[in-house]
């Protein structure tokens, strides 16, 4: 190997661990906003599970409060 086939696959390498560099930062970026969402997503499953939890005793009644069918 020359030092002219040296440089080029020096260079080559570069570009490449300069390219690699830059898709993890995107990723890693898409990643966090991933994670944020997620969080959000939670919270608000968290809070309509709350108002269903609050509202089911008002819509639904008690199997002991029920009356019973009628007898024909």
């Amino acid at each position: 190997m020359n030092e002219a086939t040296i440089e080029e696959r020096l260079n080559e390498l570069e570009i490449r661990v300069a390219f690699q560099d830059d898709v993890i930062n995107t990723l890693s970026e898409q990643i966090a906003r991933q994670e944020l969402d997620i969080r959000e997503l939670w919270h608000a499953k968290q809070h309509l599970h709350k108002q269903l939890k609050d509202m089911a005793p008002s819509n639904i009644r008690a199997e002991e409060d029920e009356t019973p069918p009628p007898h024909y």
